[in-house]
């Protein structure tokens, strides 16, 4: 898979960033990043890993959308 890109028609939608402490956002909240997401799917990809809501694509583990739910 490759990488998103944060200016593709899916990231700008849900206000995808590869670096979630820069997002500027009503809903984003500090600490929240894609590698505690519940829609992160390998948590042991520190790195970039895949995400639910964006299919065959890779995401920053230290990224954010407004599509975050926390896990556990």
């Amino acid at each position: 898979a490759e990488r998103l890109d944060e200016n593709s028609p899916e990231a700008l939608a849900l206000n995808y960033k590869h670096d979630g402490a820069s997002v500027d956002h009503p809903s984003h909240a500090a600490g929240q990043k894609c590698i505690n997401c519940l829609l992160y799917t390998d948590p042991s990809a520190t790195e970039w890993g895949g995400c639910a809501v964006f299919p065959n694509k890779l995401v920053n583990a230290n990224g954010w959308c407004t599509a975050y739910v926390a896990r556990g």
